[in-house]
């Protein structure tokens, strides 16, 4: 066997917590005297972690083509069968019965913990954590103009039915604000927007463009995203903070779409499936040291909607390295440069089957398998 030298742990500056990297090994090429004896080995590596990559280099630079394909092979292998995911408990529910709680519902379900922590909302707000979290509807609202976005035809055609004028004559008339550019013409802060967006209809004055892509009439203009700077406010109060899990578990026994639904629960906790982690959140809020009832923003518990969602978190909000993740080695080796990935993790529109579709949305619920599947057609068409 390869003598290991030991396990270290390290975490990103000003973040509280533990993150595990895997074990290290002996340079490749000191330790294994013949090739064939390292092909053997392989599978083992592959699950010790890290160094699989070293090993992958140390092989490479000897020139041994096939041992390179062979760990990429392995490393897409270990992808498909082991799930990781990113788990927060957000500011408004981080009290111990309720990091108690997600540990026992994790457990229960086959959901391992490999690390967890706490992020304060001083970094959080410092490092724009949340901002890159939410990316794309992040952007929407704060740094994008509403003529760059993409709006669907069909969008389009709700748009003027429920407003009387179509999007393209709103935005030549300057109708059309993100939701930052609202505040200044409305002359309210983020309170002010976020109380007059919470008085919104769905289907009167409120339009859902797509995954976290909304528009809302506030007064006489029109606003994208104008939920978001309440949003952000939660995760940036000063004295709050979320508390992290970094999970996985196996695709054989619990699908995506289960870990999602039937253990983590819908976006309403009021409806969410019984005994999902956010319905109990809700049922058991006062119990649990909640200060209020939980809602559709505030509901108690996150988690990554795919695998490649689960690698953006771990890249955002641990500063995990996106060639050393293991996903990202999975999609590396099937086909997916770095670049692309990187542009990814912003959740960028991408062209799919002859429409512009979020990358997140695309990839939403799918095992590690069909992601890396889609994925790689994906980049194939952009």
């Amino acid at each position: 066997m390869l003598p290991l030298l030991g396990r270290r742990t390290t975490g990103a500056a000003g973040r509280q917590g533990v993150r595990s990297f895997g074990h290290r090994f002996r340079s490749a090429a000191a330790v294994i005297p013949q090739v064939a004896r390292a092909d053997a080995l392989l599978p083992g590596l592959i699950a010790a972690g890290t160094g699989a990559a070293a090993l992958a280099v140390a092989l490479s630079l000897r020139g041994n083509k096939k041992l390179e394909e062979r760990v990429g092979a392995l490393e897409i292998e270990a992808a498909q069968k082991t799930s990781s995911a990113f788990v927060f408990i957000k500011p408004h529910a981080v009290t111990n019965e309720v990091k108690t709680l997600v540990r026992q519902k994790l457990a229960e379900a086959g959901v391992s913990i490999v690390s967890e922590g706490s992020i304060q909302a001083e970094v959080i707000d410092k490092e724009l954590l949340i901002d890159k979290h939410y990316g794309a509807i992040a952007a929407k609202a704060v740094k994008q103009k509403p003529a760059t976005l993409t709006v669907q035809a069909k969008a389009q055609e709700e748009f003027k039915k429920a407003f009387g004028i179509s999007w393209s004559d709103a935005l030549s008339k300057g109708l059309v604000y993100n939701a930052v550019d609202g505040c200044a013409k409305l002359g309210v802060d983020s309170d002010g927007l976020g109380a007059t967006w919470g008085t919104l209809k769905k289907g009167v004055n409120l339009l859902k463009f797509g995954g976290g892509f909304y528009c809302g009439k506030v007064g006489d203009i029109f606003v994208i995203n104008g939920f978001y700077m309440d949003m952000r406010k939660a995760f940036t109060a000063p004295g709050t903070s979320i508390y992290y899990f970094e999970t996985t578990f196996s695709a054989e026994q619990l699908s995506w779409g289960d870990f999602r639904g039937k253990v983590l629960g819908g976006t309403d906790p009021k409806t969410a499936e019984a005994g999902s982690l956010r319905n109990l959140v809700y049922s058991g809020w006062q119990a649990l040291g909640l200060k209020a009832v939980p809602n559709t923003g505030d509901n108690g518990v996150h988690a990554s909607a795919s695998p490649f969602e689960a690698l953006a978190e771990r890249a955002n909000w641990l500063g995990t390295s996106l060639s050393a993740d293991p996903f990202g080695k999975a999609l590396l080796a099937n086909g997916v440069t770095l670049k692309t990935i990187k542009a990814w993790t912003d959740d960028p529109p991408v062209n799919y089957e002859g429409k512009k579709q979020s990358i997140f949305d695309l990839l939403e619920d799918l095992d590690g398998r069909d992601c890396l599947e889609t994925s790689a057609k994906i980049a194939a068409q952009n």
